[in-house]
């Protein structure tokens, strides 16, 4: 398909993703005292017995401007599935925050992406969390069928929370020993940062996120999920062929870096498929994807 059919349909599957109303929650509970500090919990709908619980982190690039909202379609549409959501919010990048910011229009300064270690400290507390805040919240919730999924840097922060039994000793961030998942299902993830970087994903963002350039080699260790291998969960790769936004060269080589640990990940390819429709409820894609969570959560 020639370059501009490509871009006219990933403007089309974006306008798509959009254009649902957000979706309230059936309850939300705090996990510190921060306003970003929360998780919204859904229902799942119809179910006569404990659902699994599929635990939701969206994408952004790690930026301000996107928050949790734009993925209430998505968690909804999960608990439509049958399954008890936790769609998790985490602090994001600030025009003075991160160590660089983006270059906007003119030249001006624009959110940059992620706060170090901000952002990696609000998802390992949530995950610390969950458990006691399901108990009140979502007594529906199977917290021992917990499927962790995320979307494009939120299925970054999925492999990496997935992986913190594996990070350097001595990080703020390390578990004992692995977490009681049964599996990850990462969307479009920037999965692998040194090949992020060379393509230059979201403008910068990898480099934004670990503080900028003074930081990243440092902090690489710590935070890219392709270095965290192997972490012996279960774990699943989908990935649209035509994303122009996270290209599936991300997601391979990820899936690369596993098989030379000895680990097996799953990567499923969709074609003709690029990055919003896996959170889409009115795509195809997003089926697929509540297929995989229910292989790893059933």
């Amino acid at each position: 398909m020639p370059d501009d059919a490509v871009a006219a349909r990933a403007a089309a599957e974006e306008e798509s993703a959009f254009s649902h109303p957000a979706v309230e929650p059936d309850a939300t509970a705090a996990y510190g005292d921060h306003p970003d500090q929360l998780i919204d919990f859904y229902a799942p709908r119809g179910a006569t017995r404990p659902a699994p619980l599929v635990v939701v982190l969206h994408g952004g690039a790690w930026r301000a401007p996107y928050d949790r909202r734009h993925l209430t379609p998505f968690a909804d549409f999960l608990a439509r599935r049958g399954f008890a959501v936790a769609n998790v919010e985490y602090r994001r990048g600030a025009a003075a925050a991160g160590g660089e910011a983006a270059a906007g229009p003119g030249g001006a300064k624009v959110t940059a992406a992620g706060r170090w270690p901000d952002t990696f400290d609000d998802v390992a507390a949530a995950l610390d969390a969950l458990p006691a805040l399901v108990r009140g919240a979502l007594p529906q919730a199977d917290t021992r069928r917990t499927v962790l999924t995320g979307h494009s840097a939120g299925g970054h922060l999925a492999l990496w929370a997935a992986a913190r039994h594996v990070l350097p000793a001595g990080s703020p961030w390390r578990v004992d020993g692995p977490p009681p998942l049964r599996g990850v299902v990462a969307l479009a993830p920037i999965a692998d940062f040194g090949v992020a970087e060379k393509l230059d994903v979201c403008g910068g963002a990898v480099r934004q996120l670990l503080g900028g350039e003074a930081h990243a080699g440092e902090r690489r260790p710590y935070a890219d999920p392709a270095l965290l291998l192997p972490t012996g969960i279960a774990t699943t790769l989908v990935q649209g062929r035509t994303d122009l936004i996270v290209p599936e060269a991300v997601a391979e080589s990820y899936a690369d870096a596993a098989a030379k640990a000895g680990e097996v990940v799953g990567l499923t390819l969709l074609e003709d498929v690029g990055h919003f429709p896996l959170i889409d409820p009115a795509a195809d894609a997003c089926a697929v994807v509540a297929e995989e969570i229910a292989q790893l959560a059933w």
